[in-house]
């Protein structure tokens, strides 16, 4: 196997640890995010939400290697957007990262300041925040747009998954640009998320399962050996 399809391999493997991990810590933080009062006021159960924040560091470091793994390989069909990618990668980490501050400070406050119900909704409403612009508005660019338009032009998937992302991408931004400016409420545009999710998924198995094309242009030992910035 190649250096290439080892990689893509990799890819692959993070992007659905990626799924994992955010679909895992999300559903372990429910009972601070649904009710943050009642959680500093009662019984809250403090180690499903470290368990929650450790799976959130993960994804952390699963987003991150997603895009160091995937830039040697698509850098030679654009590199400009490739460090794009890389970078919208960190961004979305530094939201989610703030997140887990947030929902361990509700968790702090349980523990030493049970009465301090109005700061626990503050802390909760922030860590609703840090979803918004991060998995909310930066990925529609990056796992969207930007790596929907590396994958449609590089070859490395089949073309006609990659429009899920370039369609994907921007209707996710558009619902949630609304729910930022209380055009809608998140709920009625979650059908918005349908197309980006599917578009990831499929990414994911895809590359984990049979790795990238062994057609794409990029792939070829010349390009390999000599990667050029090819834009066009």
């Amino acid at each position: 196997m190649s250096l290439d399809q080892k990689r893509a391999r990799v890819f692959g493997v993070l992007f659905l640890v990626t799924f994992v991990t955010s679909i895992g810590a999300l559903a372990l933080f429910q009972s601070v995010l649904d009710d943050p009062a009642g959680y500093v006021a009662g019984g809250g159960k403090d180690d499903q939400i470290y368990l929650g924040a450790f799976l959130e560091l993960l994804l952390i470091l699963a987003n991150v290697g997603t895009a160091v793994v995937l830039y040697p390989i698509v850098r030679r069909q654009d590199e400009l957007l490739a460090i794009g990618y890389v970078a919208a990668r960190i961004v979305e980490c530094v939201f989610i990262a703030g997140g887990i501050i947030f929902v361990l400070g509700v968790v702090s406050l349980r523990q030493d300041a049970p009465d301090a119900a109005d700061l626990a909704v503050s802390l909760a409403a922030l860590k609703d925040w840090t979803f918004l612009f991060g998995p909310g508005l930066i990925v529609p660019f990056g796992n969207g747009l930007i790596l929907g338009y590396l994958m449609y032009r590089s070859g490395l998937v089949p073309r006609r998954m990659a429009w899920l992302g370039l369609i994907g991408g921007p209707l996710l931004l558009i619902g949630n640009v609304g729910v930022l400016f209380d055009s809608w409420e998140p709920t009625s545009v979650a059908f918005l998320v349908a197309p980006e999710f599917v578009w990831e998924l499929f990414l994911g198995i895809y590359a984990a399962v049979w790795g990238f094309r062994k057609e794409a242009p990029i792939l070829s030992p010349s390009r390999a050996a000599a990667p050029q910035l090819d834009a066009t």
